[in-house]
């Protein structure tokens, strides 16, 4: 099984460069979303606040959760990026990501710290495809469906463990001051009260939902037009992210993949 190690490594390469997409993807939605915002006064519950006010307080109480759950889908150059992660301050994770049709890869990561990933069947044989039909069946035996515990330290992973840390997935989002942003009337947006906010730059458009109610989480950014456009949504704020390491039996064996 010595012949596995070469596309376990190409999948931890293939897994980092969609997470590494994945970041540059929330940066873009949300630097756009959560910068210049201002407008005409509101009414409501956010009184006579300017869309950058209101935006600041929104940002301020989503990086205040003490958990939540991250949902990407854009479309990039290399295809459509989507992910769904959920994390805590205390470092548990669990999510997937996936970049296009070239598969997806599950990811954990325990309140101790130790990370663990799963890569589904079409991830595993887009990465061995060239070697034998010996090599091919074995890697799909040894990895189909088991998880493999990875070190933090790897540089091939450490793109995606950034979207197991929730202090340095926020702070990717920043806010300014402005104008720009329209603030339109209140909407529904799965089931809670939000309040709209927009804004164009050239051919794109910015959305940004604020909940109304309760605590002012940003709900969702989403970008249309431009070369970039998707969707970014928050939910499950505060919600315990229970997470437990892999069953043994689950586990790929290191020493026989070299």
């Amino acid at each position: 099984m010595l012949a596995a190690s070469r596309p376990r490594r190409r999948l931890r390469r293939r897994a980092a460069l969609t997470a590494t997409a994945l970041c540059t993807a929330a940066l873009a939605l949300g630097a756009t979303a959560c910068g210049p915002l201002s407008g005409p006064e509101a009414t409501g519950p956010f009184g006579n606040m300017t869309g950058a006010q209101i935006s600041d307080k929104a940002l301020a109480a989503t990086k205040g959760a003490d958990s939540l759950t991250m949902d990407v889908n854009m479309r990039m150059s290399d295809g459509r990026v989507k992910a769904k992660v959920s994390t805590d301050r205390e470092g548990r994770c669990v999510g997937t990501i996936q970049v296009g049709g070239t598969g997806s890869a599950d990811l954990i990561r325990t309140a101790d710290k130790a990370a663990y990933i799963r890569f589904d069947e079409r991830m595993i044989k887009g990465q061995v495809e060239g070697e034998s039909a010996e090599v091919q069946a074995a890697v799909l035996k040894e990895l189909k469906g088991r998880w493999m515990k990875v070190d933090p330290k790897d540089p091939d992973m450490k793109d995606m463990l950034h979207l197991c840390g929730l202090h340095e997935l926020l702070a990717d989002f920043e806010t300014s001051s402005g104008a720009g942003t329209v603030k339109d009337a209140e909407t529904t947006l799965d089931g809670k009260k939000a309040l709209v906010l927009t804004q164009r730059e050239g051919g794109e458009k910015t959305t940004a939902y604020v909940a109304t109610e309760g605590t002012p989480y940003l709900l969702k950014i989403g970008v249309t037009g431009g070369k970039e456009p998707g969707t970014i949504g928050f939910s499950d704020f505060g919600k315990p992210v229970r997470v437990t390491a892999p069953a043994k039996k689950d586990m790929v064996d290191e020493k026989m993949l070299g």
